[in-house]
């Protein structure tokens, strides 16, 4: 447990199939989540030994699980609060990260410049990267579906979680994929 300003954040380690995830937040959010390289991945989600959880750290917990286990379902949960300082400002970098949250949905990805087109400044292309290696919430803010114009994935973590950033996409897709079969069945 740790002091962060007003908040006292609690702290929770998943295991997971791109690694174990280091959940940090309060009563009000999430405020970290934290993909540790270089760890044992698993195919489960679930904590790593006991530990003391908010409602909304729990409810993070619940929708990481989801992500990972279920994601055609991750629609039907609410996201989990954020409550990370960067998260609550008016910033450039809080901008473009919300706009993320809010507009590229599961399976989708848009490329750098497209996403600066997004926020209203085609021209801020390299500072919506910049934004994107300070997202405090990797995962729920998905920085790993931002591309680059040619296509390829582009780096991830500092280009030490390529690996990673490939996998979550792999995943997204064949989630999409399972809910476009779902969709034509039930026409």
């Amino acid at each position: 447990m740790t002091d962060s300003g007003s908040c006292v954040l609690l702290d929770v380690t998943l295991c997971s199939p791109v690694g174990e995830i280091l959940l940090s937040g309060c009563e009000k959010g999430v405020h970290t989540i934290n993909i540790k390289l270089g760890t044992d991945k698993e195919e489960s989600v679930r904590p790593v030994g006991q530990s003391e959880m908010s409602p909304e750290l729990q409810r993070c917990v619940d929708w990481l699980q989801c992500y990972f286990m279920k994601p055609e379902s991750i629609s039907a949960l609410p996201s989990p609060a954020l409550h990370h300082p960067l998260m609550q400002s008016d910033s450039f970098k809080a901008h473009v990260l919300w706009t993320l949250f809010k507009e590229v949905g599961l399976g989708k990805t848009v490329s750098y410049k497209q996403h600066a087109e997004m926020i209203g400044n085609p021209k801020a292309v390299r500072a919506v990267g910049s934004a994107m290696k300070n997202n405090p919430v990797p995962l729920i803010v998905p920085c790993h579906r931002v591309l680059r114009s040619s296509g390829d994935s582009g780096s991830y973590m500092g280009g030490k979680g390529d690996d990673i950033k490939v996998w979550l996409l792999t995943h997204e897709k064949k989630a999409s994929e399972l809910n476009a079969s779902k969709s034509e069945k039930s026409i």
